[in-house]
C-alpha cells in the first residue's frame, strides 16, 4: 500500500508500564516535530533535527514545569517505523513520570494512540505488509524459541514473497486466459492451454506445501497442549512436579487429591508445551468429583497431545485397560497419544506383561518412568516433542512455516479455487469461466498479505495489538 494521508498525531508509552530503568513514549504523524518541540527543552529544535538523530535536553509541561531529563531520538518520514515524522521520547521509567510527560503531550495536541495504531499506520503507509504487521504482535507474544524464529522469518517478509511469487504467476496465467476473451470475437484462437495448466498445477502445488505447514507452525505459536490422563493415583500429578521439576501439584497417596485441572509450561527444545493435570477418571460419587472429571474430559477432548498414565506397581484391571483402549480409540486421528507406565521402580518383574497389554491398543508410544528415582524422564520428554511434530514437515518451501489461522483459511480458499480452475480447464471451459475461480484465488491470497483487505479485517487484527506498538 501506498502513502496514506493521515492527519492527527498519536503519542503512547512503548514500554512496559510499571518502574524501570528507563521508559519509552513514541510520537507518530505529521506534527510529531512540532508537538514534542513544544516540551522538549535542548540545543536544538526537533524540528531542525536530521533523521535518525538523538538529542539530549529536559521535557518540561504547558506551564513550564520541569519534568524529567530526556533522550529525543528523531526518525523522519518516510524511513520511521510508522513511515510517518516519530520521535522517541526516552525518560526515566515509572508510572508517574511517564504520566506526566503523556498528560503533557496530549495537552500539545496529540492524540492517545488506540491499541495496534503504530503498526497499523506502518501498514497503511506501505512500510510492511499484513502478514509482517501481525508477524509483530506474533514476535511480542512468542513464549518459546521456535515461535520467536517463525515471527522473525514472517516479520523479514519471507511469507509475503512467497505470496507475491504466487500471485504473479497466477495474474499471468488469468492475464492469458482474458486476453483470449479479447478476441474470440474475430474467432483467433492462440492460448496454450498446457502452459495455463502448468501455471496453475505449480502454484497449486506451492500453495499446499504451505497448508502442510500449518499443524507445525500452529505448534509453534500457541504451544502444544499435553494432558495426563488416567485413573486416581496413577501418578498424573507426581508426572507433573518431574517435568516441571518443583512441586506445583499436590501428591498424596490419597485417591483422587487432584479435582480440578492444573496447567503449566514446559519448554523442548525450544518448542512450548502446555501440560494439564486432570482429575482422575473413575465412577465419581459427589458432585464435585463429577465436575472435576467432566473437566477433565472437556481438555482431553482439546489435546494435542494425550498421555495415558498407568500404574505399573500393579496388574491393571479390566477397567483400567477399557479407559486406555477408549481414551485411545476416541482420539485417534485428533490427537497422538503416548502410554506412559509409571512406577517402574517398584515391581519391575510386573512391567513386561503390563507393555504387552498396553502395545495391543497401539498408542503413538509407550515410555517407561519412575517419577520417584527419575528413570526415562529425558525418553519422556522426547517422546513430547517427536510425537507434537510427527505428522507436521518441520518447515515448508524454502524454510516458511505458516503459523496464523487466517493465513491458513486463506490458503485453503486459495487452493479450492485453484482445484476448481484446474478442472474446469480441463473440461474444456471457456476461458472466461476459468478466470473467475483464478482470480477468486488471487484474492485469498491477497487477503494473507493485506492486498485485499477490510476495515473488519484491520480492525479484528490490531484490536489484539497493546498500546504503543
Amino acid at each position: 500500500m501506498g502513502r496514506t494521508d493521515i492527519v492527527d498525531t498519536i503519542a503512547a508509552l512503548a514500554t512496559a508500564p510499571g518502574e524501570a530503568g528507563i521508559a519509552v513514549i513514541r510520537v507518530s504523524g505529521s506534527r510529531a516535530l512540532e508537538l514534542v518541540d513544544k516540551g522538549f527543552r535542548g540545543k536544538v529544535r526537533l524540528c531542525d533535527s536530521k533523521t535518525h538523530h538523538l538529542h539530549f535536553g529536559s521535557f518540561v509541561s504547558p506551564d513550564e514545569e520541569y519534568l524529567d531529563q530526556v533522550v529525543a531520538s528523531v526518525y523522519r518520514e518516510p524511513t520511521s517505523y510508522t513511515g510517518e515524522d516519530v520521535v522517541e521520547i526516552s525518560c526515566h521509567g515509572g508510572v508517574l513520570v511517564t504520566r506526566k510527560v503523556l498528560e503533557s503531550l496530549f495537552e500539545y495536541g496529540c492524540r492517545p494512540a488506540a491499541p495496534g495504531e503504530f503498526t497499523k499506520r506502518a501498514f497503511l503507509n506501505g512500510r510492511m505488509d499484513l502478514s509482517q504487521a501481525e508477524a509483530v504482535a506474533d514476535l511480542i507474544h512468542a513464549r518459546s524459541d521456535r515461535a520467536r524464529r517463525s515471527s522473525l522469518q514472517q516479520l523479514q517478509g519471507q511469507l509475503a514473497g512467497r505470496i507475491s511469487a504466487l500471485r504473479e504467476g497466477l495474474i499471468r496465467a488469468a492475464g492469458l486466459l482474458e486476453l483470449e476473451l479479447d478476441f474470440a470475437e474475430e474467432g483467433l484462437e492462440f492460448l496454450e492451454k498446457d502452459k495455463v495448466s502448468r501455471q496453475i498445477a505449480e502454484a497449486l502445488e506451492m500453495v499446499s506445501r504451505l497448508i502442510e505447514t500449518y499443524q507445525a507452525g500452529r505448534l509453534y505459536r500457541d504451544g502444544v497442549k499435553v494432558v495426563l490422563a488416567g485413573m486416581p493415583n496413577v501418578g498424573k500429578s507426581s508426572i507433573l512436579n518431574a517435568l516441571l521439576k518443583q512441586d506445583r501439584a499436590i501428591v498424596t497417596e490419597v485417591p483422587g487429591t487432584t479435582r480440578d485441572t492444573i496447567e503449566e509450561s514446559l519448554s523442548i527444545h525450544g518448542l512450548q508445551f502446555r501440560i494439564v493435570d486432570t482429575a482422575g477418571l473413575h465412577e465419581a460419587v459427589d458432585r464435585v468429583e463429577k465436575e472435576g472429571i467432566r473437566r477433565s474430559e472437556d481438555q482431553i477432548r482439546t489435546s494435542d497431545l494425550l498421555l495415558v498414565i498407568m500404574d505399573t506397581s500393579r496388574v491393571p484391571g479390566q477397567e483400567e485397560l477399557e479407559l486406555a483402549a477408549r481414551l485411545i480409540r476416541d482420539l485417534r486421528g485428533q490427537a497422538r497419544t503416548i502410554v506412559v507406565l509409571n512406577k517402574i521402580d517398584l515391581t519391575p518383574a510386573v512391567n513386561g506383561s503390563i507393555e504387552q497389554k498396553v502395545a495391543v491398543l497401539e498408542p503413538a508410544s509407550i515410555v517407561r518412568i519412575s517419577t520417584l528415582t527419575g528413570a526415562g524422564m529425558e525418553d519422556l520428554q522426547e517422546a513430547l516433542f517427536q510425537e507434537a511434530l510427527a505428522e507436521s514437515p518441520s518447515y515448508g518451501d524454502s524454510g516458511i512455516t505458516v503459523t496464523n489461522a487466517r493465513h491458513y483459511h486463506a490458503l485453503l480458499s486459495a487452493k479450492e479455487r485453484l482445484n476448481l480452475s484446474l478442472q474446469s480447464l480441463e473440461k474444456g471451459a471457456s476461458g472466461e469461466f476459468v478466470s473467475v475461480d483464478l482470480r477468486t484465488a488471487l484474492d485469498a491470497l491477497g487477503e494473507i498479505t493485506g492486498i485485499v483487505t477490510t476495515d473488519d479485517i484491520l480492525k479484528d487484527i490490531f484490536s489484539k495489538f497493546c498500546i504503543g506498538k
